[in-house]
Formats: C-alpha cells, structure tokens, sequence
C-alpha cells in the first residue's frame, strides 16, 4: 500500500471486546498513531449522534476521532471538518416489508429511533444493549412507527443457533432494494443495498484529499467486508467470520481478546518505524 495516513476500525470484535472496556494494550496502540500524525477513525454498526459521537471519551482517549462513520456507512462525521453527511436510509414501505418478512421467526425487531431504542418487548438482549449503548429503550405501541420515517437499518437478535436457518431464509427472500448482513453471531441488520462502511470511507477520504491506497481498515464481520476489500489494505481479526477473513489482505496473528488489533499494529507499524 501507499504511506498510511488513515486507519479505519470496527469497533466491536475489533478493537473491543463486545461490552468491555479497550484495553490498555490497545489504547497505547491507538494514542501511539495518533502522535506520530496517523489520522484515526471508527466505522460502526451504531448511531454517530446516538453513540459513537463520545467513543473517544468513554475510551479516556484525550483526543477524538478524525472521522466517525455510523450504521454501516449511512453516517458520516468528519471530526476534522465538523461535516456530517447522511447516506441512502431504508424507506419507510422497505422497512414494513422486512418486518413482515422476519415475522415468522418471532422475534425482537428494534432500531435507533431519535434518542432512543425502538423495540416491541423489554427482553435480557435489550436491557444489556441499552446499557452497552447509554441509549434508553422505547417501545413501540403499534409496528407502524418503526415505519413512520426513514431509518439507517433495522436489526433483529436471536440465538446464535437460529442464525444459520435465519440467513438461509434471508438471502432465498432477497431484495433489490435492501440487503441483510450477520454483524454479530446472534444479530442480523438489514440495510439499503448501497450502503456500507466502503461508501462512508470513499466519501471521507473524498473530502480529505486521501487515496483510498492509503487506508488500512480493520474488521471482524460481514458487514466490514466490503471496507476491507476497497482499502489499500485491509485486516481481519482471527476471530472474524470466515467471509470477512476472505476478503482480507491479512489475518492478525491473534483474537480481539488476546489484543489482536495492538498486536498487529505494534508488529507491523509501530516497531518497524520506531514508533
């Protein structure tokens, strides 16, 4: 790849264990790039406004991300310019076809509504999210007002054993419009087709005179595939899904929870350039 100006992560599975703290490990890493003027950035499943917009703070980082790229590429914020830009939203009769699609498996569906979590029951999986994600939960008194406006996605969580018969039935009820993609091995999101985290990442590397050769993106699921293949380089976690691990460059040598992240970046950029 060209000289690395820009490094891009998934946050959960990534650099973060899903509902843990980063660890020290990697806040090193990370503050380590930071100073020696690499611009640093996290692409999430998540709100930017909702959630991701205090990452860098709840992650005691005294410094914030130059670019923050919310619900797998729909948002936008460019930190460095103060610029956020929306990106191809499920329409609203897109959003009631997936709810009656999904409705045979009966489960939970819920989305980021406003401020808050919009969801039909206040099971365990949305209490433990809630509080992961500092978000209050909301539920929905008729199922048309998870259609009553354009939205980013809309997720359904399940049992991990429920996954493989959910996806099959997924992709054999495919859509011109939307996709769905596994984002964790128990949550399926539905998005516009158009959008993924590879459009959000064009977008800011668009703005910021970047080559899109001068990226390395991290990432562990499905919905970080098309990031790591149109970076210049890109690298899955050894705990990734085995379709993320094929459309990578490289695998770190270790899991998310052994430090995977730091790990490949200590070896690969920071020792060599006496960082």
């Amino acid at each position: 790849m060209e000289e690395l100006r820009l490094i891009l992560c998934d946050i959960d599975g990534t650099l973060a264990v899903t509902g843990q703290p980063l660890s020290e490990r990697t806040r090193d890493a990370l503050n380590r790039l930071h100073e020696h003027g690499i611009l640093i950035g996290i692409a999430s499943g998540r709100s930017v406004p909702q959630q991701i917009i205090h990452q860098a703070k709840r992650w005691n980082l005294d410094w914030n991300f130059d670019v923050l790229i919310g619900m797998n590429g729909c948002e936008v914020y460019n930190h460095i310019n103060k610029s956020f830009s929306n990106h191809f939203l499920l329409k609203k009769e897109w959003i009631k076809e997936i709810i009656d699609l999904m409705e045979p498996f009966d489960l939970n569906p819920f989305m980021y509504y406003h401020d808050v979590m919009l969801c039909l029951k206040e099971d365990e999986a949305m209490v433990k999210s809630s509080l992961r994600n500092e978000t209050k939960i909301q539920m929905a008194k008729e199922m048309s007002e998870y259609y009553s406006e354009e939205n980013g996605k809309i997720m359904f969580r399940m049992k991990e054993e429920q996954m493989p018969e959910v996806e099959a039935y997924v992709q054999n009820h495919s859509s011109p419009y939307y996709h769905a993609f596994k984002t964790q091995n128990n949550l399926i999101e539905f998005a516009d087709r158009r959008v993924n985290k590879a459009v959000a990442m064009h977008a800011f590397c668009q703005e910021m005179n970047i080559s899109i050769e001068q990226v390395m993106a991290f990432g562990d699921m499905s919905n970080d595939k098309e990031m790591l293949k149109e970076a210049g380089w890109g690298v899955c976690l050894f705990n990734g899904s085995d379709d993320t691990k094929a459309c990578a460059d490289e695998i770190t040598e270790k899991t998310c929870a052994e430090d995977g992240f730091a790990d490949y970046v200590e070896k690969s950029i920071l020792i060599p350039r006496g960082w």
